[in-house]
C-alpha cells in the first residue's frame, strides 16, 4: 500500500497537475500543434518531391532523393536536430535573431520529408501500369499523366500511413526543447518537464502525456475512418423500383360499362330482318 500511495503522490499529484495545467493549455497545446501542422505540411510538399524524384527515369535525380531517404530515415530525430539546430544557428541568428523555433521547424520538416517520401514513393508505384497505359492512349504526355491520374491515385492510397507519419511527427515535436525555447515557445513536453522540475513530482508530466493522448487517439481513429472507405469504396444507392400506375377514382366508373359489355354473353338470335327474307 505504501508503494501504491508513493506511485499515486509522485505521479497522479492532483495539485501538480492543476497548477501546470494553465499553461499546458495555452502555450502547449498551440505550440505543438503549430510545430507538427506546419512541419507535415512542408514536409508533404518536399517528400513529394522526393518521391517523383525517387521514381524518375533520370538517374541524377532518383540518387540524390535515395541517399536523402536513407540518410534521414536513418538518423535518430533527436541527432537531426541538434545538428540543424546547432549547425545551421550562425545563419539562423543572422536570418531570424536569437530563436531557435524556425530551426526546431525545419528540422522536423527535413524529418518528416524522408517518412512522406517513401510512403508517396509505395503508393504511386502500386497503382496498375495499365492506368498509365490508358492515360497515353487517351493522349497524356507522360508528365501529364503523372500529375493528373498517377499520382493522385497514388497519394488516395496512402492517407492511412501518411496520418499515421503526422501522428509520429506530433511525439517528435517534444524533442525541439534540445534547442533551449523561450518561456512562450514551449510545447507540451517542455512545460510538463519544467514543472515536474519545479516541485519534484512528474504528476504534470503524465499530464502532458494525457495531452499528447487527446491530440493522437483522434487521428488513430481518422486513419480507421479513411481506411475502411477505401477498402469498401463509396456506397452506391440503389433506385427504388417503379411502382405500377394505380387507378384513379374518376377513371373507375368510365371503364366500368365497358367491362359488364365484356362479360354479356353473344346473343345466337338472328335479327329480324333475317328471318323474313
Amino acid at each position: 500500500m505504501d508503494q501504491l500511495g508513493t506511485l499515486a503522490e509522485t505521479f497522479f499529484n492532483w495539485g501538480s497537475m492543476r497548477e501546470a495545467i494553465s499553461d499546458l493549455l495555452t502555450t502547449g497545446v498551440p505550440n505543438t500543434l503549430i510545430l507538427a501542422a506546419t512541419s507535415a505540411v512542408i514536409g508533404t510538399v518536399l517528400g513529394l518531391l522526393l518521391a517523383v524524384a525517387g521514381i524518375s527515369r533520370t538517374r541524377w535525380l532518383r540518387w540524390p532523393a535515395r541517399a536523402y531517404t536513407d540518410v534521414f530515415r536513418g538518423l535518430p530525430a533527436a541527432v537531426t536536430i541538434l545538428l540543424i539546430g546547432v549547425g545551421l544557428a550562425p545563419q539562423g541568428l543572422r536570418i531570424w535573431g536569437p530563436d531557435p523555433y524556425p530551426l526546431g521547424i525545419l528540422a522536423l520538416s527535413l524529418i518528416a520529408a524522408a517518412y512522406f517520401g517513401e510512403i508517396f514513393r509505395s503508393g504511386i508505384q502500386s497503382v496498375e501500369a495499365s492506368q498509365l497505359e490508358a492515360a497515353r492512349a487517351l493522349g497524356f504526355r507522360y508528365s501529364a499523366a503523372m500529375r493528373l491520374i498517377i499520382v493522385p491515385l497514388g497519394i488516395r492510397r496512402v492517407l492511412p500511413a501518411w496520418v499515421n507519419q503526422l501522428i509520429a511527427l506530433i511525439k517528435d515535436s517534444s524533442l525541439i526543447y534540445f534547442l533551449g525555447l523561450t518561456a512562450g515557445q514551449r510545447d507540451l513536453f517542455r512545460i510538463g518537464q519544467d514543472a515536474a522540475a519545479t516541485t519534484g513530482n512528474e504528476s504534470a508530466l503524465v499530464l502532458a502525456g494525457l495531452f499528447y493522448l487527446l491530440l493522437t487517439v483522434p487521428l488513430t481513429h481518422l486513419v480507421n475512418v479513411i481506411d475502411r472507405r477505401l477498402r469498401n469504396g463509396r456506397r452506391v444507392t440503389e433506385p427504388a423500383p417503379a411502382e405500377a400506375p394505380t387507378e384513379t377514382p374518376a377513371e373507375a366508373p368510365a371503364e366500368a360499362p365497358a367491362r359488364e359489355a365484356l362479360r354479356e354473353p353473344l346473343s345466337t338470335t338472328a335479327p329480324e330482318g333475317a328471318t323474313r327474307a
